[in-house]
Formats: structure tokens, C-alpha cells, sequence
């Protein structure tokens, strides 16, 4: 039991957990933020028990989901990461696959008993999205798409079951805040094809990577590492976004240093050793492009996020030296 428990947790790769935590820590945020505020109607600021199960689960979420993932891209993995516990048989997939359905019942029940049952909607589509995008993968953007959607269901499960609230729940300036979520995680991704690229083309995964080519990628990385900014200023102009400050100002501009410079890795080294370690920059861009979202609401909260993200993404990456792991 030890040794499956070790190989299902390091099948987890936690370093991702920032990815799913982050995101979701934004709803919870934003929850918090209209409770507090003239505005709120029905909403109470959450207890602390209610939050700190809230965000459990929404950390441990991507390592359970993994679970699947790697056991629907085994054909990729036995190119891309021979040494991961699935691959190798250390970790039995049908073991693997009934805890994690446990856990994912045990999360839906929590969520419908403690939390707000209309919370099980994301968390729902969010495991959907999860076993579609191994498919998605194989059809250009619309795996980058996918995994887009499947984070910013984070975003909303943190939102919905922090506590009651009355419709429309989805207004103007939320929608932007997934959206941006969405396009954040849908880069990141675009990155992570980099790493993958030889067993993606050998099973057949047409990622945009592998149609347009690792030469062509690299220049459409840097062009891309623009895009979560162009947006965010697009917002901004418009005034869906209107509540800008300068902790904001200053998270935005270095989670754009981030980006630029995991396109600048990807662009030096899109195959090879390097590849591989260029990912702990791409996590760290996302996960604290992500807490710095949180900047609108909580200027306090978005800065300790943002530096406790950066370390961590960093310190947990570390653990998984192995680039076939």
C-alpha cells in the first residue's frame, strides 16, 4: 500500500497543484470580495473551515485528475516519459483509477452535503473537459482550448461553492476573468507541447506543435507570450475590468516579464534537455499571472500568492528531476 500511495502521489506532480489551486483561490477571492462589499445580496463572507476545504480540494484537483490523463495518454507517455510509474507498471492503472474515482465521489459529496450544490456543475465539467482534452489534443488549438476551459472551471467551482449567491452568475466582468484564465492555461499548455512533441507525432496527437513543426512553434511562442496581456489591456480599455491598482500594475508587469521570457526559453530551446526545465518558468507565468488576478479584489492576498507561488512551482519542480518522469 506504501509504495502505490508514493507512486500515485508522485503521478500527481504536484508542482501543477498551484495551477488548479491558484485558479480557484480566484472565485473564492472574488466571493469574499462581493460579501464584503454594498453590493452583496445574498452572499456571506465563508467560514474559515468552509474555505480551507474549498481550496483542498481545488490543490489536490489537477493530481487526482492526472490520474486519468495519464492513464489515457499511456501510447504518448511510453515516448514522452518512459520512467513514469504508469508506464513502468509501479503503479497499477486499475488501482490507480478506482482511488481516483473515490476521491472524485468523496469531492462531489462534499460538495453537495457542506458546500453549494450548484458548485457541481464546473466540477463536473471540469472532469469532463479533463477526459476530452486527451482527445482534443490530437485536433490543433482545440486541446489548448479545452485545457483552457477545464482550468477557468476552477475559477468557477471556487466561486460557487464559497456560499450563496443569486443569478445571473455570469456577469460582464466575470466572464472576463475566465476568460483570461482560460487563455492563460491555454498557453501554458501550448508550451508543455514542446516537451512532448516526438511521442505526440508518433501517436498520432496533431498538437499545433506537430502540425506546424518545432521551427515554426517557437516563433508563434514568442508572438503568443503577448496575447494574455493584449487581452488583459483590451479589458482594461473597455472598462470590463475597471478596478485597476498599482499592486495590480506591478503583478501584471512581472507575470508579462514571465511570459516573455518562458517564450524566449521555448524559442532557444524547443527540443531537448532544456525543454524540460523551461517548464518550471512556464508554471510559474501562469499560476502567478493567476494570482495576480486576485489584485482586483485583494491587493494583500494577490502578493503573498505571488510569492508563495513562485517559490513553490519552483521548490516542487525540483523534486521531479527526471525529464522522463
Amino acid at each position: 500500500m506504501g509504495k502505490f500511495l508514493k507512486n500515485y502521489i508522485k503521478s500527481m506532480r504536484l508542482y501543477y497543484a498551484f495551477i488548479t489551486g491558484i485558479a480557484g483561490w480566484i472565485g473564492v477571492a472574488f466571493y469574499e470580495y462581493i460579501a464584503a462589499s454594498p453590493f452583496q445580496t445574498v452572499e456571506m463572507v465563508p467560514e474559515t473551515g468552509k474555505k480551507i476545504m474549498i481550496l483542498v480540494m481545488l490543490f489536490l484537483s489537477w493530481g487526482i485528475n492526472q490520474i486519468i490523463n495519464d492513464y489515457l495518454g499511456l501510447k504518448e507517455d511510453m515516448v514522452n516519459a518512459k520512467r513514469r510509474p504508469m508506464v513502468t507498471g509501479e503503479l497499477d492503472p486499475r488501482k490507480a483509477l478506482l482511488l481516483t474515482g473515490i476521491l472524485l465521489l468523496m469531492t462531489m459529496m462534499v460538495t453537495y452535503i457542506y458546500l453549494e450544490p450548484i458548485a457541481l456543475i464546473p466540477a463536473i465539467l471540469g472532469v469532463a473537459l479533463n477526459v476530452l482534452y486527451e482527445y482534443a489534443k490530437g485536433y490543433g488549438i482545440w486541446g489548448n482550448i479545452v485545457f483552457g476551459l477545464m482550468i477557468s472551471m476552477c475559477t468557477a467551482f471556487g466561486f460557487l461553492a464559497a456560499g450563496p449567491t443569486e443569478s445571473p452568475y455570469l456577469t460582464t466582468d466575470r466572464v472576463a476573468i475566465l476568460i483570461l484564465v482560460a487563455v492563460l492555461n491555454a498557453l501554458m499548455t501550448y508550451y508543455t507541447y514542446f516537451k512532448d512533441y516526438e511521442g505526440d507525432k508518433l501517436a498520432g496527437k496533431k498538437t499545433l506543435v506537430v502540425r506546424l513543426g518545432v521551427e515554426k512553434s517557437k516563433y508563434l511562442g514568442m508572438i503568443l507570450a503577448f496575447l494574455p496581456a493584449v487581452i488583459l489591456a483590451l479589458f482594461c480599455f473597455t472598462h470590463i475590468i475597471d478596478t485597476v491598482n498599482h499592486i495590480f500594475l506591478l503583478l501584471t508587469g512581472l507575470t508579462f516579464f514571465l511570459e516573455l521570457w518562458t517564450g524566449y526559453l521555448y524559442f532557444k530551446n524547443p527540443q531537448g534537455e532544456g525543454t524540460y526545465y523551461a517548464l518550471a518558468v512556464n508554471f510559474r507565468a501562469c499560476a502567478c499571472g493567476q494570482a495576480t488576478l486576485i489584485a482586483i479584489f485583494n491587493t494583500e492576498l494577490a502578493l503573498i500568492l505571488f510569492l508563495v507561488t513562485y517559490i513553490f512551482v519552483g521548490f516542487l519542480f525540483d523534486l521531479y528531476t527526471d525529464p522522463q518522469s
